[in-house]
């Protein structure tokens, strides 16, 4: 299962409420860049998730496509992760458009021993620039936000050591609880001079964790093991993931889940694939989106070549971030589905269900037990 994040297939039916009328990360790119050259992803079904320029709907395509409405409120990682995984988040995650309160900073301040700079929704790559040189000179910690859940911790590791930096978000995410329960603290390390700082592959998320039990959770009790590569093992906060893979880029992503797919012999691994969001979908973008997505569908015959008879692979995603509008935040759209199981071939069938879709399929296929009416979604190709 990998999710290729931010790669979202059209704006949601409520999506007017989050101000992302018109979002359409995949159809958006498409046009922005005269259309799509991704022939493997072609072949395999993805002009049938949407209309899509320069990418046709193929009749006869192997895997089943589709997309995938969530039910969840908000549009952030933590909540489409988890839904995929059959874990509704009804309320919103909190946000904070006027920055972080006293009751969330001056406890953070005091027990770090380090003050706070910034405290403000902002750019990463633009507020260490800003605040980076005061940073070094006054060792206080860059503290920013987004549009999204999230508590952001920047700084430079030649004046705050990393694993300080990852103590000092360990330290925020136990003061961020009950109604300041931010879906996630992210430490964001960077390095270089005044005026040419750069952040390092050095990230680390520490999210709230999920309602149990699970899809995942359902996953190994029935004896089977999951791998998290990517940051998967970050957004479920350990939970449930047996053996947790971090990866510092795509590339690394891909290489990881081929290897897993050709030594193990049976399981789930869980993949996420970040740099459409992280790196392209939050700066707009639209030329290197595209860039990007064409680096995994070169790699894609790589890991159908890894498959084995009877070995399923879902392609998915967790929210959009469309490159071509004015925002830079996180879109509310629907993930886009393709579900293809080796050997068989799905005549282009489509399916319009749910993000917990995906969860209830990984479920099924893995022999997990039914979860009743315990966990919302249907299984969209059965073992």
């Amino acid at each position: 299962m990998i999710v290729l994040d931010a790669v979202g297939a059209g704006a949601l039916p409520d999506a007017a409420a989050y101000g992302d009328e018109g979002s359409d990360t995949l159809g958006n790119v498409a046009r922005a860049v005269g259309g799509l050259d991704l022939p493997n992803l072609e072949a395999l079904g993805l002009g049938n998730v949407e209309p899509l320029e320069g990418c046709p709907p193929q009749p006869g395509a192997p895997a089943v496509a589709g997309r995938l409405l969530e039910r969840s409120k908000g549009k952030d990682t933590t909540a489409g992760h988890w839904e995929l995984m059959g874990v509704v988040t009804p309320t919103p995650f909190p946000t904070y458009p006027q920055g972080f309160p006293h009751d969330v900073i001056d406890p953070f301040m005091h027990r770090t021993g380090r003050g706070v700079l910034g405290n403000k929704p902002a750019s990463g790559t633009e507020i260490i620039q800003e605040l980076g040189e005061e940073h070094q000179r006054t060792g206080k910690w860059i503290v920013y936000t987004s549009a999204d859940s999230v508590f952001q911790i920047a700084a430079h590791e030649e004046t705050i050591p990393l694993e300080e930096l990852y103590a000092g978000c360990r330290i925020a995410r136990e003061i961020l609880s009950g109604k300041h329960a931010v879906g996630r603290v992210i430490a964001r390390p960077f390095v270089g001079e005044p005026g040419n700082y750069v952040r390092t592959p050095n990230r680390h998320d520490f999210s709230l964790e999920p309602r149990r039990p699970n899809y995942l959770t359902l996953v190994r009790e029935a004896g089977k093991t999951v791998y998290g590569v990517g940051k998967i093992g970050d957004i479920f906060a350990g939970r449930d993931i047996d053996d947790s893979r971090p990866t510092k880029s795509n590339v690394e992503g891909i290489q990881q889940t081929e290897t897993l797919l050709r030594e193990i012999d049976d399981g789930l691994v869980f993949t996420n694939l970040v740099e459409t969001d992280m790196l392209w979908g939050h700066r707009n973008d639209p030329v290197n989106f595209h860039r990007c997505l064409q680096d995994f569908d070169r790699r894609l015959p790589d890991l159908l070549d890894a498959l084995r008879p009877q070995d399923l692979l879902i392609l998915t995603s967790d929210h959009g971030c469309d490159p071509t509008t004015a925002s830079t935040d996180h879109s509310r759209e629907h993930a886009l589905l393709l579900a293809y199981v080796q050997g068989r071939n799905a005549a282009g069938r489509i399916h319009e269900g749910e993000f917990a879709d995906v969860g209830a399929t990984v479920n099924t296929w893995l022999g997990g037990k039914s979860p009743g009416k315990q966990l919302p979604g249907e299984a969209i190709v059965e073992s």
